[in-house]
C-alpha cells in the first residue's frame, strides 16, 4: 500500500498564493495601512514565475512546444530564472538574452539553472542588432524548433497576473483594498492584476513606478514616445526605452518616478527594518510610496498594497554591497562607516 504523503508532484506548484505581509518599522510615519504582496515566496523567488510557468502551459496546450523544443527570451534576470526552472522540469532547452545592467548573482544563478546566457550592452537603442531584443530575435531564427517568449509584447503576460496575482490580492483583502502600487517594466504584472482589481472596484487607484531614464510615464501621460526622455539607469527590471505592448496604460491612474540612489537605499531600509530580504526595485516600489505619502496621496483609511517583486539574494553584487554602492556615489565617507556592521577578530 502506497503511503500518504503530502508532498507537491514537483517544484512548479509552488507557484502562486504568495503572502500578503503587514508593513510596520518602515510604514509607522505614513498616514494609512501598507501591506507587501512577497512575490519571493514563488519557487524561483519572483513574480516572474507566474508567467514563465502560464506562458510555457498554454504554448504546450496549443502545440507550439514539443519534446526537443528550445525555449528563447530576453530577460533582466528574473524572467529568466523562472522559464529555466520551468524548462527544467519540463524538458525543455533553454536561451535567454540578459541586459548587461544585471547583476553578476543573477548572470551566475542563469548559468546554474542550465540556460545558455547571451550577455548583450545595456545601453543601446532597442533596435540596435546588439541590445537583447534584437539577439533573442535572431537566435530564435536561428535555431530551429524555438519559441520566442517574448514577454514585452505577448498578451499571456498580462493574462497570468490577472488570473492569479489580482484575485490573491482581492481576496487577502477582502476587497478592502484602496490603491495598489507596482513597478513597471514589461507591464504584465501591474496590468494583469489593475485589470482584475478595477473590475472588481474601478475607484481602486492603480500607481505604477517608474525609472528616471524611461519613456513610460510621459508615454502614459501623453500617449507619446519621447526618445529624450532615455538615459543610462541602474534600477534592474523597471522602466524601458521602448513601449511595452504588454503594458495596459489604461489601467494604471498615474506613474511615479524613483530614482537609483534612493530606491537603493529603500531597499536596505526594507531589509533592516522589515526582515524582508528584497531586491531592488522593492526599494524602488517603496520609494515610490514614501513619495506619494509626502505628497498627501494617502489617508488613515487607505489600504495601499505594494509588490514586492523578487528577493534581495540577486543583489548581493549591487544594492547589498557597500563598495558598489561606494562606487555609484550612493554613500559619502560618513555613511560607508555607518553600514559596516563587520568586525574582523585576529
Amino acid at each position: 500500500m502506497k503511503p500518504k504523503i503530502n508532498a507537491c508532484d514537483n517544484i512548479l506548484e509552488l507557484i502562486g498564493n504568495t503572502p500578503l505581509v503587514k508593513l510596520n518599522k518602515i510604514a509607522s510615519s505614513l498616514s494609512g495601512n501598507f501591506y507587501a504582496k512577497v512575490e519571493a515566496f514563488n519557487p524561483g523567488h519572483s513574480s516572474k514565475d507566474r508567467i514563465a510557468h502560464y506562458i510555457i502551459e498554454e504554448a504546450e496546450r496549443k502545440g507550439i512546444l514539443k519534446q526537443g523544443s528550445t525555449i528563447i527570451e530576453t530577460t533582466s534576470g528574473n524572467t529568466g530564472f523562472s522559464i529555466a526552472m520551468v524548462s527544467i522540469i519540463k524538458g525543455y532547452d533553454c536561451i535567454l538574452a540578459v541586459s548587461s545592467k544585471s547583476s553578476k548573482d543573477k548572470i551566475d544563478m542563469l548559468r546554474s539553472m542550465g540556460a545558455k546566457v547571451y550577455v548583450c550592452p545595456a545601453h543601446v537603442s532597442a533596435d540596435d542588432p546588439r541590445s537583447y531584443y534584437q539577439v533573442a530575435k535572431r537566435l530564435h531564427e536561428e535555431t530551429k524548433d524555438s519559441i520566442y517568449i517574448n514577454q514585452y509584447f505577448n498578451a499571456l503576460n498580462l493574462e497570468a497576473h490577472y488570473n492569479s496575482t489580482g484575485p490573491e490580492i482581492w481576496n487577502q483583502t477582502n476587497g478592502c483594498i484602496t490603491h495598489l502600487v507596482a513597478c513597471s517594466g514589461t507591464g504584465g504584472t501591474i496590468s494583469g492584476t489593475a485589470k482584475y482589481l478595477k473590475e472588481q472596484n474601478p475607484n481602486i487607484k492603480i500607481i505604477g513606478v517608474d525609472a528616471y531614464g524611461s519613456v513610460l510615464k510621459k508615454y502614459h501621460e501623453t500617449r507619446e514616445f519621447d526618445a529624450n526622455e532615455i538615459y543610462p539607469y541602474r534600477i534592474e527590471g523597471l522602466g524601458k526605452n521602448l513601449i511595452p505592448a504588454a503594458t495596459d496604460f489604461d489601467v494604471i491612474d498615474i506613474f511615479e518616478k524613483v530614482t537609483d540612489q534612493e530606491s537603493a537605499h529603500t531597499a536596505r531600509e526594507i531589509s533592516k527594518t522589515e526582515g524582508i530580504f528584497v531586491g531592488y526595485t522593492s526599494g524602488a516600489v517603496f520609494q515610490a510610496v514614501k513619495q506619494l505619502s509626502a505628497e498627501g496621496e494617502f489617508n488613515e483609511n487607505s489600504n495601499v498594497v505594494v509588490i514586492f517583486p523578487d528577493h534581495g539574494s540577486r543583489y548581493m553584487s549591487k544594492v547589498y554591497s557597500d563598495d558598489w554602492m561606494a562606487d555609484q556615489g550612493f554613500f559619502d565617507v560618513e555613511s560607508v562607516e555607518e553600514e559596516k556592521a563587520i568586525q574582523y577578530v585576529k
